[in-house]
């Protein structure tokens, strides 16, 4: 990259953070589970009705200590963005997370998310199949769990799709992320009926992490290489090891209620 691409990528405005959010070399989950945990083991399914490949997780050690890991999947190539459905789950994907979850709580793990989706699938299959019911018991339950819950907006976090997942203790940003009600296109074109105006909207939403950090929504900005986390994915894993390890211990020497109130009240004072 030259000097000054570089110099460049230093002081973006939010609608060029939403395209390093989207870049399609940034670091997925399956890549953050291979270089920051060890000895994962995925679990599939929703045990009702099918597996939704959008959503990706299973059991990993971090440090030594066991931990439930799970996030949005995209996939890379057109095949498996496909087979991912884009990181947009349907019904039986946040399902799979809410069991995974559940086990989690019953064997004392911590659970860490990361968040990366455009936002949950729309589709009339998905709305068949119980969509809004799905995200709502996955929220009501994330709310109870009395096990740390850590977030990692990895990329893009846009509405219900991202808050399924994202009820949780501690909420970290990578410098680049963005979380929102809906995408930047979704809200021009709601307040503007105009989908080109994506830029403007991104401005208008405060999505960024630095702006999320200044509301009390996100706790902690996990920095990036200039030019974005695909330029240095190996930084980046660095940074987010620290973080967590700071985070855990922290809720080591917490009880079960302890770690539950002080998730309720982050939401509390959001």
């Amino acid at each position: 990259m030259s000097q000054e691409l570089v110099d460049k990528t230093r002081d973006l405005e939010p609608g060029e953070r939403v395209l390093l959010a989207r870049h399609p070399n940034r670091p997925h989950i399956e890549d953050f589970v291979e270089n920051v945990f060890t000895d994962f083991f995925e679990q599939k399914g929703d045990h009702l009705y099918d597996e939704d490949r959008s959503i990706f997780g299973g059991i990993a050690r971090f440090h030594g200590r066991p931990v439930t890991v799970l996030g949005h999947k995209k996939g890379r190539g057109m095949e498996e963005n496909i087979a991912c459905n884009f990181g947009m789950p349907c019904p039986e994907g946040y399902r799979k997370a809410k069991r995974l979850m559940e086990q989690a709580e019953k064997f004392h793990r911590p659970i860490i998310t990361f968040i990366d989706t455009p936002g949950a699938y729309p589709g009339l299959e998905a709305e068949e199949h119980g969509q809004g019911e799905a995200i709502a018991k996955n929220l009501a339950f994330m709310s109870s769990l009395h096990v740390p819950v850590i977030s990692i907006v990895s990329g893009e976090g846009n509405s219900g799709g991202a808050l399924a997942i994202g009820v949780a203790n501690k909420i970290l940003m990578l410098e680049n992320a963005i979380y929102s009600v809906l995408s930047p296109e979704g809200f021009a074109t709601i307040l503007w009926k105009d989908s080109t105006r994506a830029g403007e909207a991104a401005k208008v939403m405060k999505l960024t992490a630095e702006d999320l950090k200044e509301a009390g929504v996100c706790d902690e900005i996990i920095p990036e290489v200039p030019g974005g986390a695909q330029e240095n994915p190996v930084a980046l894993y660095k940074e987010v090891e620290k973080a967590l390890e700071k985070i855990l211990s922290a809720y080591e020497s917490m009880s079960p209620e302890q770690i539950r109130e002080d998730r309720l009240k982050k939401y509390r004072n959001i």
